[in-house]
């Protein structure tokens, strides 16, 4: 079972697969791979943020101009 990942650590392991893109060392295959790692963890931080997005417009946007906060059931 995959466990989610926090928009943190997601953007954690995106800088490490950009630092070893950068580095000289890496191979074609390597690299691809990488790179596909990183389109995947790229997907998964816009996806927490607009996720992060929605409960901010949800809590801000109020038909009599008022603040509240209201449940908001995101799908984890």
């Amino acid at each position: 079972m995959t466990t989610k990942k926090t928009f943190e650590q997601a953007m954690g392991e995106l800088e490490g697969v950009v630092r070893r893109l950068e580095g000289s060392d890496t191979g074609l295959e390597e690299s691809l791979k990488e790179f596909e790692n990183g389109v995947g963890l790229v997907r998964e931080c816009e996806t927490k943020l607009e996720e992060a997005k929605s409960k901010i417009e949800k809590l801000v946007k109020q038909a009599d101009g008022t603040v509240k906060l209201e449940n908001f059931d995101v799908q984890n």
